[in-house]
């Protein structure tokens, strides 16, 4: 009987490891990139929620149905009476309104715009809102709705000139009513908000955000340089053995274990000005100029949240650096004593160099940790006094959120985007590039 030799499908090891990582890869794509990717989509638009006429992502002309239709119900009554009240508008009247009904007849001669706007108006006859944006919404012909827009706002020029030469304010009253009715319907018909890299070249020249830039960068770098000097020194400490060495490890985490708002909320109190104990005990040792400093100047903010903040991450730096303290073995040490060394030529080259993988990987989390900062400034300063505290991640919530300026606001999050990502560039690429050498072909 012929031996069957042939082998099933398999992968080399090359394969097999972009096999194992692409589930990896995949997750990635769908929870981070993919919202950047939206993130930059939105910042091409003027894109505004509390704009009516901004609040759609609009490549083309498009017309709010909703507004259009409930607008041109009172407008043929509106001119007609206009016209039977003014015998001298009487004609202008008419006139406008014909070419109105003209551009509606048009506008409706699609068979599932009518229908649209049949729908609308009955739902607006029954005080029903419309929610649904694919209803609410329609595509226009761009010139279509360039016509329909000029026409409808020359007539309302048109009624406004008329109303400065209106023989009373009755009838001036009644012709700028109309006038404004015609303007708000204008409205409706909505220009494309596409605006490229427009809302990027303001960013860049914008002030505000080179300032929130600036103090985020500073903030890393101070906070992140304290947590790496106390954090290795408690590391070392807590490494060593001693009785209740347990009791003590639990104890330094359990500033990282509190929330970050209840810690921010918590140095608020302390930090205040009338009843704070940190502010009071500062003062009376003249570590500051007086108790309300801390909160109420731009350096005594950026003083507060950095003190808040390594008080409240250190412990998660001394946690990285422990682990990497426990992979040292101790034979090296024994040795070196047998040499003659003293601790700190251990320290120096012994603990340091074999530490330096550990400190870079703490380095690099407490970095993209500290750029991303948000919740301790703005639970603890809220970014003043006068944004001298304002981070890129509270300026693009107070953006996005308070003023609903969604274009700009996505503009500020790809920043901080590319802003972490560059960090990690720096980190993986240039700084920690040994960390790999050998490892990869």
């Amino acid at each position: 009987m012929k031996k069957n030799n042939r082998r099933g499908f398999q992968l080399n090891e090359k394969q097999l490891g972009y096999a194992m990582v692409l589930p990896s890869l995949l997750l990635v794509i769908a929870v981070v990139l993919w919202p950047v990717a939206q993130s930059f989509y939105n910042s091409l638009f003027d894109y505004r929620l509390n704009d009516p006429t901004r609040s759609q992502l609009m490549l083309g002309s498009t017309i709010d149905l909703e507004r259009y239709v409930d607008n041109h119900f009172y407008i043929e009554g509106q001119l007609e009476t206009l016209g039977s009240e003014n015998e001298d508008l009487a004609a202008t009247a008419t006139a406008i309104q014909e070419d109105i009904e003209g551009f509606h007849a048009e506008l409706i001669q699609d068979e599932e715009m009518k229908q649209k706007v049949e729908k609308i108006d009955e739902m607006l006859a029954s005080f029903t809102p419309v929610r649904d944006n694919e209803l609410k919404y329609a595509d226009l012909d761009n010139d279509f709705a360039s016509e329909y827009r000029d026409t409808l706002t020359n007539a309302q020029k048109e009624l406004m000139t008329a109303a400065e030469q209106a023989p009373n304010e009755e009838v001036a009253s009644t012709i700028t009513q109309t006038a404004d009715l015609l303007g708000a319907t204008s409205e409706n018909i909505l220009e494309s908000n596409f605006i490229g890299l427009a809302n990027y070249a303001k960013y860049l020249k914008d002030s505000r955000m080179w300032g929130a830039l600036g103090n985020t960068a500073f903030f890393t770098v101070v906070t992140v340089a304290l947590e790496l000097v106390i954090g290795l020194a408690v590391a070392l400490l807590i490494n060593r053995a001693f009785k209740g060495r347990g009791l003590v490890r639990a104890s330094v985490l359990i500033p990282w274990a509190i929330p970050t708002a209840v810690a921010a909320m918590m140095w608020g109190f302390l930090y205040d000005g009338q009843s704070g104990i940190v502010a009071h005990y500062m003062e009376v040792f003249n570590l500051i100029p007086g108790a309300s400093w801390l909160l109420s100047t731009a350096d005594g903010g950026m003083f507060s949240i950095i003190l808040a903040d390594v008080w409240k991450t250190t412990p998660y730096m001394a946690l990285l650096l422990l682990a990497g303290l426990q992979t040292i073995p101790a034979p090296l040490y024994e040795a070196s004593n047998v040499d003659g060394a003293n601790k700190w030529q251990q320290f120096w080259s012994i603990t340091l160099p074999l530490l330096k993988s550990s400190i870079l990987v703490a380095l690099l989390f407490r970095s993209l940790d500290a750029f991303r900062v948000f919740d301790l400034i703005y639970v603890l300063t809220g970014g003043g006094p006068a944004n001298a505290t304002e981070s890129i991640s509270v300026y693009a919530y107070k953006t996005l959120f308070a003023q609903q300026n969604f274009g700009e606001g996505s503009v500020l999050s790809v920043i901080v985007f590319l802003c972490v990502a560059l960090i990690s560039f720096i980190f993986v690429k240039l700084i920690g590039s040994d960390l790999f050498a050998g490892r990869t072909k």
